[in-house]
């Protein structure tokens, strides 16, 4: 790891820095899972395909509230998994 600051508030901002870190690669991780989850489950022709497009499209919209994606990305991902469930 770096050198850790010496100034109280800048320590603090690292601490929280590495917390929101955390999270974001959660929340991402979550999101890549639901998506693949639900391309597996179009591609087999699975029966639980819709369940799983729901999951993924508020996976996307989440990310996309928190500021993990950008809004564009969203749409076009929403779009391109909406194109395999027909």
């Amino acid at each position: 790891m770096k050198d850790m600051p010496q100034i109280k508030s800048a320590i603090k901002r690292v601490k929280t820095q590495e917390a929101s870190r955390q999270n974001n690669m959660t929340q991402m991780s979550s999101m890549r899972t639901a998506i693949k989850k639900f391309k597996v489950a179009a591609e087999n022709g699975a029966d639980n395909a819709q369940d799983l497009f729901k999951a993924a499209t508020r996976a996307i919209d989440m990310a996309n509230s928190k500021g993990l994606i950008h809004k564009n990305k969203a749409g076009r991902d929403k779009s391109r998994l909406s194109a395999l469930i027909k």
